[in-house]
């Protein structure tokens, strides 16, 4: 990756999103209908390579189970209003309706109320009773208090999403969660990210990570960089990590770790280029958030909007487009890429010649930023 030199003694990296490269069609073409987009991760199967973030305004009990029906993964936040309210729709009416001047303060003073663990296996249930896989996420800070809450409700993948999720971090002998030691001790598959360099991605494969989650966990409801000064363009930080997979697999003897783009995939384009530059499957927010069914009501934001101390997120307005079948698998009545996201993607494989995600990955791409 090419160098720039800022002013004597500091050095900084190219990078590039995802608006800046393209896909090169260079095979033969195919049909649609003969294209595969099935993923599977441990001995889970899924007919799209997609997860739907853990973010209220996303995931509900309702739409977990739906999303599991059309093919994907919901995975439900465990810190999030479910777990909190007997009756969420309370606060998530307060939240949709609440003008923006006393937004953040507001949503501070509504997710003060205690996570109480009887909900945690009751909100669990409701899915798995549903027949859907389960999957459900904890911020590392409550993973080790709250984890055999969750691990006893019958979670099937268990998904840690922070910020940024350091394996040097979280493993320390002083700290609360040893990483390393969790995932060994779990019988479920355990998801973590956010990262996005190869070396921090290794150490999560290493502490024995299922699947890694690229990025800082939050794409358009994010406000990381303005907050803190910290992003790494996608397209750049998926393509590392997938570096760092192929490192992994030889140095494990064949051990293979799913990479999840997690941020800044708004569009269907954006699925398509994610898998090019190496993702196994893509984490979404935003689009969903977009549903008719979306618990947000056409509202969006994540946990970084209220956190306590500083928060590095905001409630946006994202309305809605259509249902969540029509968003997933069609039809589009549209044109920019907000419908039908998975015709898309299969549209885009068949014509640059490829028949599954994993051949797509060594589709050509090319860098059109000036």
């Amino acid at each position: 990756m090419k160098e720039i030199e800022l002013a004597p003694g500091k050095r900084a990296r190219s990078a590039y999103s995802f608006d800046d490269i393209a896909i090169v069609p260079s095979r033969r073409t195919r049909d649609p209908e003969n294209v595969s987009t099935n993923w599977q991760i441990d001995a889970y199967k899924f007919a799209l390579p997609m997860m739907a973030a853990p973010m209220d305004s996303v995931v509900s009990p309702e739409t977990a189970i739906e999303i599991g029906r059309l093919g994907g993964l919901g995975v439900l936040n465990l810190e999030g209003l479910w777990t909190r309210y007997e009756d969420p729709r309370i606060p998530l009416g307060e939240i949709a309706s609440m003008p923006d001047k006393n937004a953040t303060k507001r949503m501070q003073e509504i997710y003060n109320e205690p996570i109480k663990p009887a909900l945690i296996k009751a909100r669990i249930a409701q899915i798995r009773d549903a027949g859907v896989t389960v999957a459900a996420s904890l911020s590392p800070a409550r993973t080790a208090e709250l984890h055999k809450a969750v691990i006893d409700a019958g979670v099937d993948i268990f998904v840690i999403r922070g910020t940024t999720v350091s394996a040097e971090h979280v493993a320390a002998e002083d700290e609360a969660l040893n990483l390393k030691k969790f995932i060994h001790e779990l019988d479920v598959p355990v998801i973590v990210g956010g990262v996005a360099t190869a070396t921090a991605a290794l150490h999560l494969m290493r502490a024995g990570a299922a699947g890694v989650l690229v990025g800082f966990g939050g794409g358009a409801a994010h406000t990381t960089r303005k907050v803190l000064g910290i992003e790494v363009p996608m397209a750049s930080a998926v393509a590392e990590v997938a570096s760092a997979r192929r490192e992994y697999l030889d140095e494990s003897g064949g051990r293979y770790v799913h990479v999840i783009a997690d941020g800044a995939v708004g569009r269907s384009g954006d699925i398509a280029k994610a898998i090019a530059c190496g993702a196994d499957a893509v984490m979404m927010g935003s689009p969903l958030a977009k549903a008719t069914e979306a618990p947000g009501l056409g509202w969006h934001w994540g946990s970084e909007a209220h956190h306590q101390v500083l928060p590095r997120g905001e409630r946006v307005n994202v309305g809605t487009v259509g249902t969540l079948e029509e968003i997933l698998l069609g039809p589009s009545h549209t044109s920019d890429g907000s419908m039908n996201l998975f015709g898309a993607l299969r549209r885009a494989m068949a014509t640059c010649g490829y028949s599954d995600v994993k051949e797509f990955q060594r589709v050509e791409v090319l860098i059109h930023r000036a």
